[in-house]
């Protein structure tokens, strides 16, 4: 007599249903994430132009959608000059405000002493607005980048900071117990525990610089003026308004709010990247 193989139970109908039903859900929400926020875009579109053209107001108060595509396709090389200028005092600002935050982090991490005489300092840098800091700034520095630098880099280093510095107090206990018992370091602690478990912490306040970095450049740029070092996108918008030119103030605008979509973008992908393989949050997302 011979032993029957093993063989599982054949999936039923009710669970094939199931995963159908997953899978067709999972491809509506992937084609809503990109035609929903499309659909509200062309139906605000569709507005404003209905709104403009049934009120018959004047283009220097509201321009029409049209007359500022045409702005924009008519300026293109001239707004890319700008948007290269403001990115990068932005791409910079988030650079030093990556290696400043997460290093001061760090250190507050290691000495608690440290971060009991530095970090009320953080904290007051983060809540004066920045419009108040800039004059002062550019009345000292004499470079105008470096001072446009500096008032991005004040905006934008707190929540990598911030976030990097729960991140690193947030490890397991368990896991911190595990590594005192069989005698780790204080560095072997912070690079093989602490420094991983920070990560995801670390690139939310990333994401978040992102943004800020470029609100930063903007108002920097607003407040001080781009004389010498080219006109950035703000410096556009500021000259377009003097000369009551709104389609080039709307089209500037909109430069500015893609820039902002494309670093958060990217920034997201790198998240992505680095925690699809292990973390919850990204796990979730492809299951």
């Amino acid at each position: 007599m011979t032993d029957a193989p093993l063989i599982g139970p054949a999936p039923t109908p009710m669970v094939d249903a199931e995963e159908a039903r997953r899978a067709r859900g999972r491809r509506i929400e992937l084609a809503a994430r990109y035609t929903l926020p499309l659909a509200v875009m062309a139906l605000a579109i569709l507005a404003w132009d209905r709104i403009v053209v049934w009120n018959e107001i004047p283009h220097y108060i509201l321009p029409s959608p049209a007359r500022v595509w045409d702005y924009f396709t008519g300026n293109w090389s001239t707004l890319v000059d700008a948007a290269m200028l403001t990115g990068r005092i932005t791409l910079m600002a988030l650079a030093v405000a990556v290696l400043g935050g997460a290093g001061l982090a760090i250190l507050f991490n290691q000495s608690r002493m440290v971060e009991l005489s530095l970090y009320p300092y953080a904290v007051i840098l983060q809540v004066t607005p920045v419009v108040a800091i800039a004059p002062l700034i550019f009345i000292y520095v004499e470079s105008k980048v470096a001072g446009m630098l500096m008032c991005a880099w004040i905006v934008a280093f707190f929540p990598v900071l911030s976030s990097t510095t729960l991140g690193l107090n947030s490890v397991d206990r368990n896991l911190r117990d595990l590594f005192a018992i069989y005698g780790a370091s204080r560095w072997q602690r912070l690079i093989h525990l602490q420094l991983p478990s920070a990560l995801p912490y670390f690139l939310g306040g990333l994401r978040i610089a992102g943004g800020l970095s470029l609100i930063g450049a903007v108002v920097a740029e607003l407040v001080a003026g781009t004389g010498g070092v080219g006109l950035g996108l703000a410096g556009r918008i500021q000259e377009a308004g003097y000369r009551l030119n709104i389609a080039g103030m709307f089209a500037a605008l909109a430069m500015v709010a893609a820039m902002g979509l494309v670093i958060f973008a990217a920034l997201s992908l790198l998240s992505h990247l680095l925690l699809r393989k292990w973390h919850e949050s990204a796990l979730k997302t492809e299951s």
